[in-house]
């Protein structure tokens, strides 16, 4: 598997109804493939996470870190990093 981890990979797979009413990808190799096409990336920090929505358009201003850590296109994953989906 390329740039996502395994954890990653299964990490989003278990929650991905956060963002989509129906199962985009059942494998993991489903899973990669799915957020290769949409480009989805791995940051390492809330920091990070905050600096690519703003830079891709999202005003976040006014919202807390945790609101911006609760937000559908943001995965926590539990190694630490963050998986932004972007739908």
């Amino acid at each position: 598997m390329g740039e996502y981890s395994e954890e990653c990979l299964r990490y989003f797979l278990e929650h991905q109804s956060q963002l989509y009413d129906e199962p985009v990808a059942e494998t993991l190799e489903e899973a990669e493939s799915f957020l290769e096409d949409c480009m989805a990336v791995v940051v390492n920090s809330l920091k990070e996470v905050r600096e690519y929505l703003d830079e891709n358009g999202m005003d976040i201003s006014g919202m807390t870190d945790a609101e911006v850590e609760e937000s559908g296109e943001v995965f926590a994953i539990p190694d630490g990093t963050y998986l932004i989906v972007e739908a």
